[in-house]
């Protein structure tokens, strides 16, 4: 018998591959086989899902730190959570856009002030769709991963802590991303049945998730309170700079665009 992930030769009685790890499928897919593998995965009370969701909480240097030395198989792996971060947001999207519309109004004093900050036609918000972006937070979500490794790279990188290269703090970023989508997509359900506006929910959720990034680089590099808060500063700032840089350039390509177009 050979493994059907890496070609291994296996004994009869393995239950996983030596070689790869995998777990060895002898019985074919059938609703039951499929119903065992989602309650190991995610049901259960030992299932990985729930062990990476409290780890990443409790120890986050080691569910990422181990991911990037080798542990591969106590934890969901990045990419996969990750993956589960977006499908919820996914499912937060269609909530929102069938069940809670009235979640996306700003509220009618809020509305007329946004509004009657430019109350011309030269508004440049007037035309702002915010149900269209919510509909994109998912692909936002992902777009915004690469700054942060960015970010969190590059300060490292000028302090002379260069323990991870920047695929590695590409790791770092997906488990932190994904822990925060996950829960700030939770708490964005829970609280839009209870009938919150989501602009207020975004803005109780905000502070937290900077907090638990300030928390995250604190237990990976192990550093004291006001060395982490120094570094988090140059984090932040290198990572909203890059953002308005791109920005900059984007908005450069878009009036060249637009002046070869209309000449």
């Amino acid at each position: 018998m050979n493994c059907k992930n890496c070609n291994n030769n296996l004994r009869d009685s393995q239950k996983f591959c030596d070689e790869c790890g995998a777990k060895v499928i002898q019985n074919r897919l059938k609703p039951k086989v499929l119903a065992q593998q989602v309650n190991e995965q995610f049901l259960c009370v030992d299932n990985k899902f729930l062990r990476t969701f409290i780890d990443l909480f409790r120890t986050p240097e080691t569910v990422i730190i181990g991911y990037i030395n080798g542990t591969r198989k106590k934890y969901i792996d990045v990419i996969q959570y990750f993956a589960i971060s977006i499908t919820l947001v996914g499912f937060q999207v269609f909530l929102m856009s069938t069940f809670f519309k009235e979640s996306m109004d700003f509220g009618s004093g809020f509305a007329e002030g946004f509004n009657a900050s430019s109350a011309k036609a030269d508004n440049p918000f007037k035309d702002i769709d915010f149900n269209s972006i919510n509909n994109y937070q998912g692909l936002i979500y992902i777009l915004t991963v690469p700054f942060s490794a960015l970010g969190s790279w590059l300060a490292y990188y000028i302090i002379g802590e260069r323990s991870y290269n920047f695929t590695e703090h590409i790791v770092i970023n997906l488990y932190y991303s994904a822990q925060v989508i996950i829960v700030t997509a939770l708490l964005t359900i829970l609280f839009l049945v209870l009938g919150l506006n989501y602009f207020v929910i975004s803005s109780i959720i905000y502070i937290p998730t900077f907090a638990y990034l300030f928390y995250v680089l604190k237990r990976i590099f192990k550093t004291t309170f006001w060395e982490t808060f120094a570094r988090f500063l140059l984090v932040m700032a290198i990572y909203i700079g890059s953002f308005m840089i791109i920005g900059l350039l984007m908005l450069i390509i878009v009036i060249i665009i637009g002046i070869a177009i209309y000449k």
